[in-house]
């Protein structure tokens, strides 16, 4: 998987994209934790919570929202 990039959405939800601009999750502030929920797209379009490339890291947890730390821990890059 190439990098992946962070965009706010508000100040508890920040969509993650690959760098094609696919939307594989997003990263959501939950206590003082923000946990990735990963997404995907079944083949009619419909949206797949917890699926998509990167379904095996769904529900990781980061204690800062750090594009680098995003990064290896999602893709190992």
């Amino acid at each position: 998987m190439n990098k992946l990039t962070l965009h706010p959405v508000n100040d508890q939800v920040v969509r993650v994209l690959t760098s094609q601009g696919e939307c594989v999750g997003h990263l959501k502030l939950i206590g003082a934790v923000w946990k990735f929920k990963a997404m995907g797209h079944d083949a009619s379009g419909a949206v797949i919570p917890g699926g998509g490339p990167l379904t095996d890291r769904h529900n990781t947890r980061f204690v800062v929202l750090d594009e680098t730390v995003v990064n290896a821990a999602l893709t190992g890059f």
